[in-house]
């Protein structure tokens, strides 16, 4: 059975992620988010945090051995 890392990567000792989570800016609460491969290792992008609905600057990194991590800050001036 192939699995979805080797599928992604090509090579089957890379485990990768699916999702990671951050900290909203505001609220503090864990927000779950997808991981999207495709868009590059170093990813920025604005989402509004699904409980308080404030937006945040979200950076995800994701590591040569296909972990991601992913942090916030506050978008709202």
């Amino acid at each position: 059975m192939v699995r979805p890392a080797e599928v992604r990567t090509g090579r089957p000792d890379l485990l990768m992620q699916d999702e990671t989570t951050y900290l909203c800016a505001t609220c503090g609460e864990e927000i779950v988010i997808p991981i999207d491969f495709s868009a590059g290792a170093v990813q920025d992008f604005v989402e509004d945090c699904p409980v308080c609905c404030r937006p945040n600057r979200v950076r995800v990194e994701i590591a040569e051995d296909g972990t991601a991590t992913a942090s916030a800050e506050s978008e709202a001036g």
